[in-house]
């Protein structure tokens, strides 16, 4: 037996399907925040390791991940501005004449993605390797500052008698 929620949900569903075929998915990529925008914009992960071996053990850093599948990584530029880091570059179409296409996802056209780190880092150290289609940029993040100091209070001869 069915609760009045899941038929409540399933009629929902429903609806929205069929508004779907109705209204050819504008709907679903609205509501779902899925818009499709016209171009290319490579989709990054941004997280935070501390290696444990290596030349870099413990020292902690930023990564980004850049999803560059058919892009010519010779033509994608990397630049990092304080605490952002920016990929530029483009991912050229497929020249295909003679072909009907039924479907078309995979963006094409010049792209330029800014990518905030959240942590300043040492810009200089920052290495990037590309592998099977993922560009891997690895930032070493700077050491904080330590805030606090010992201040040594300097006393005056003439005070130090009294």
């Amino acid at each position: 037996m069915r609760s009045r929620e899941g038929d409540l949900f399933a009629n929902f569903e429903r609806m929205r399907r069929e508004m779907d075929e109705l209204f050819g998915g504008v709907l679903d990529r609205g509501l779902l925040g899925r818009v499709r925008r016209v171009g290319f914009e490579p989709a990054v992960d941004v997280f935070y390791e501390t290696p444990t071996e290596g030349d870099r053990a413990g020292v902690p850093r930023a990564v980004v991940h850049a999803d560059l599948a058919g892009v010519d990584i010779d033509q994608v530029g990397l630049e990092i501005r304080g605490r952002e880091l920016v990929l530029a570059g483009a991912r050229a179409p497929v020249e295909a004449e003679g072909r009907a296409y039924q479907q078309v996802e995979i963006g094409t056209g010049p792209f330029r993605r800014v990518v905030q780190l959240g942590a300043d880092v040492i810009a200089d150290e920052a290495r990037a390797t590309y592998r099977d289609g993922i560009l891997r940029v690895e930032l070493p993040l700077m050491r904080p500052r330590d805030a606090r100091r010992s201040v040594p209070i300097e006393v005056d001869e003439d005070e130090a008698g009294s």
